[in-house]
């Protein structure tokens, strides 16, 4: 484990604690740190005008995950139904975005959604003769790219656990006059949880702390934390500012995950009875 492990200390641990340090100094008269300890960055952090920030980004993070969920979960269902031989080739095509860069597929969502897009010349050949409805530049174009760009982490997360069920739970559920909702409902959904968790986790840490979606999606009408600390750090030149609220950003993910896992290991021990528990 030693590469593994001096590779993350090397590239996440040791930044993060440089970042960590530098939310203690104060931003100097004209840019630059000052070495004087203070905690007025964190205080900052706790004003209204960035708290509101905090919860704006929250709730579009928390909605770009809901939707994720509900349709990644239905199509991570939908694969593992299929025969094993086109569970791969899906697969293949739900990943597929990854292989091209995330910024030309936000750009790709520019096109879609601007006036003169493909998507208002759609609704012109459908018959659709008033203008268009404002579709770029808003709070739901931005969702729309959250959603798609962080899509198949999603779908992979619930299809492992919904790959491994055993069919057999399935028939018993059946023969035991189990309909197909109240299967789904007691049966295939409590053992997938985790996975849909890690896919819930996934998305909402990927989404509160982007900056580059807002940016070119909602077109700097509003702004997301990601974005504060982006022009903190190279616009504003505050960086003890920027660290301070890099730093609650990462604790918030933090905790997360941490809930994530321990949500998971709580589902886990609810599961199968052990060999030993028979004893």
């Amino acid at each position: 484990m030693a590469p593994a492990l001096l590779w993350l200390t090397g590239l996440m641990v040791v930044p993060c604690s440089l970042i960590l340090a530098l939310a203690f100094f104060r931003r100097g008269i004209y840019g630059g740190i000052e070495y004087s300890f203070t905690l007025e960055n964190f205080g900052l952090v706790v004003d209204p005008l960035y708290a509101g920030i905090f919860l704006h980004s929250a709730r579009i993070a928390g909605t770009a995950t809901l939707l994720a969920v509900v349709v990644g979960y239905a199509g991570a269902y939908a694969i593992a139904a299929l025969p094993r031989r086109w569970q791969t080739v899906t697969l293949f095509f739900a990943v597929l975005p990854f292989w091209s860069n995330y910024l030309v597929r936000t750009y790709a969502w520019i096109v879609l959604l601007n006036r003169e897009g493909l998507i208002a010349h759609a609704l012109q050949w459908l018959g659709y003769r008033g203008e268009a409805p404002p579709m770029l530049y808003t709070e739901g174009a931005v969702v729309v790219g959250l959603l798609y760009n962080y899509l198949p982490f999603v779908i992979l997360a619930c299809y492992a656990p919904l790959s491994r069920l055993s069919p057999e739970l399935n028939e018993a559920s059946r023969d035991l006059g189990g309909s197909a909702w109240t299967t789904f409902r007691r049966i295939t959904l409590p053992l997938t949880l985790p996975g849909i968790a890690a896919g819930a986790v996934f998305v909402f840490v990927l989404s509160i702390g982007n900056f580059v979606t807002p940016a070119l999606l909602g077109g700097g009408r509003f702004q997301m934390i990601g974005n504060v600390v982006y022009a903190q750090f190279l616009t504003a030149n505050d960086w003890p500012f920027g660290a301070a609220l890099s730093m609650v950003l990462i604790a918030i993910m933090m905790a997360l995950l941490l809930l994530q896992a321990a949500a998971s290991d709580r589902v886990a021990g609810r599961g199968p009875v052990r060999e030993a528990d028979h004893a």
